[in-house]
């Protein structure tokens, strides 16, 4: 039965008993009017019409609440649970059915919301499907991979981890995942090492060295932010970060036999160098004879190459001692001055050589004293004036100086040659990096070598330049 027969039905009922009762109550009336009032049949009639309208009245009252109490709930009913089905749908309930068999207005709705339900659940098994599959593949891939790797939510949660960070890490799976890495690490050294970058970022990362593979190994770690680019208009999101673990041991190896390679032949070969300076030394004594001009010629040209060959592997041990962490230190209380005459005094042949002017400039009043290992930054101060003579033109000047920066002392050295590309300002400071066109001769390991020194002294070793303008290192050291 339908809503609209419902309430015709209700309706038409309510209507006929009312008709009922009014018509029960004129014809009584009318029976009433015929009879005297006075006689004996008057009584008992009126008793008569009083029952028939009551007994009339008190049915269409028992109706009307019938009706009342009826019509509404079969109305409502259908509504209330069409409602509940659509909120089932909505907390993901697709298993839910509606079944109104009796209610014509709603049986396409019904039916239309049960064929809905049906398509929603074959969806849904479909797209769980597609993403267990993903996952699966997903999974596969990250084990697959020889490299330890840990991924992480921007909560810092553990979302996955491969087989061999497990492994390096010595933790298991169902420990880890969707627990943070945090409290993770609290009871694990080595993935507190490894979030640290990520929780206090810009810290120095050194190669991590774990005990792998039945051996000591070494692994660089490298962070990976991932970020959620979104549709063109939408702005870029933090999804998380993932942890790559880079065995390096190989190299490390490799490097160290190169480092142990070079600090081995750089000794043997200063002991023959310091003897050929030795014999052309004696050679030169005019006391053994004279030397003609051609042979005075090979002899200069000889020590020359000599001495800067016995350079070459003094910067060589240098880097051997940096690479392997085997600077000694050697601090002392260590005027500026006193650099920068020590410098002076070691490029003064060179300087005379192109006719360089070597200009001082030095604070009038009290400048601080370093304590640094004044042998090694005496190195730094000499090499870069050097640097600064042999890039210079003939007949030119160099400047090399001091000043007081509150706390802080700056040494510099500034020469007018031809400068330096912008490009190239932190690369020229890389191990065996020369400045593409460079005529000059070197080995490309004095500024690398002399910015490890000024550094393991806690300062900095930057240079300003501009081609066509000359160049200024500043060294700078807390006083």
């Amino acid at each position: 039965m339908n809503i609209k027969t419902k309430l015709f039905l209700g309706v038409g009922l309510l209507a006929g008993m009312i008709i009922l009762l009014v018509s029960f109550s004129v014809i009584n009336l009318q029976v009433l009017t015929a009879t005297e009032p006075d006689s004996p049949e008057a009584m008992p009639a009126l008793q008569n019409a009083l029952l028939w309208i009551s007994v009339t009245g008190g049915i269409c009252v028992l109706i009307s609440l019938f009706l009342f109490a009826w019509l509404p709930r079969s109305i409502d009913k259908p509504i209330k649970m069409l409602t509940r089905g659509i909120l089932e749908i909505a907390n993901h309930n697709y298993g839910k059915r509606l079944e109104l068999k009796n209610n014509e207005e709603f049986r396409e709705v019904v039916d239309g919301f049960n064929r809905m339900a049906e398509r929603l659940t074959e969806y849904r098994a479909s797209t769980l499907a597609d993403i267990l599959s993903s996952k699966q593949f997903l999974e596969a891939i990250v084990n697959s991979i020889d490299d330890p790797i840990i991924g992480l939510n921007k909560e810092h949660e553990i979302l996955f981890i491969n087989n061999e960070a497990l492994t390096v890490l010595n933790l298991k799976r169902e420990n880890v995942i969707r627990h943070s890495a945090e409290e993770l690490s609290l009871k694990n050294d080595l993935l507190r090492r490894l979030t640290r970058e990520l929780l206090t970022p810009g810290q120095k990362k050194e190669p991590l060295k774990i005990y792998a593979d039945n051996k000591e190994s070494y692994f660089r770690a490298s962070y990976i932010p991932i970020r959620n680019t979104g549709d063109d208009s939408a702005e870029s999101s933090s999804l998380g970060d993932v942890i790559l673990l880079k065995n390096i041991t190989e190299f490390t190896e490799l490097d160290s036999a190169k480092t142990t390679f070079i600090s081995t032949i750089s000794h043997e070969l200063k002991t023959p160098i310091s003897a050929i300076l030795m014999s052309l030394q004696l050679l030169e004594d005019k006391r053994v004879g004279e030397l003609n001009e051609e042979q005075e010629q090979l002899s200069k040209s000889m020590r020359e190459s000599s001495e800067r060959l016995l350079s070459i592997t003094g910067e060589l041990l240098n880097l051997t001692q940096v690479e392997a962490g085997k600077l000694q230190m050697m601090p002392k209380i260590t005027k500026p001055i006193e650099l920068i005459d020590y410098a002076i005094k070691a490029n003064r042949v060179q300087a005379d050589k192109f006719n360089i002017q070597l200009e001082v400039e030095y604070p009038e009043g009290k400048v601080s004293k370093l304590f640094v290992d004044s042998e090694k930054i005496a190195w730094v101060l000499t090499n870069l004036l050097s640097n600064a003579i042999r890039y210079s033109k003939e007949n030119s000047r160099v400047i090399i100086g001091a000043q007081q920066d509150g706390e802080y002392i700056e040494l510099f050295v500034k020469d007018f040659g031809k400068g330096i590309d912008p490009r190239y300002h932190q690369s020229i400071f890389d191990r065996y990096f020369r400045v593409p066109g460079t005529k000059v001769q070197g080995s490309g390991l004095g500024l690398s070598i002399s910015k490890d020194f000024v550094e393991a002294h806690g300062g900095t070793l930057t240079v300003e330049s501009e081609l066509g303008k000359g160049s200024r290192f500043v060294m700078r050291l807390k006083a």
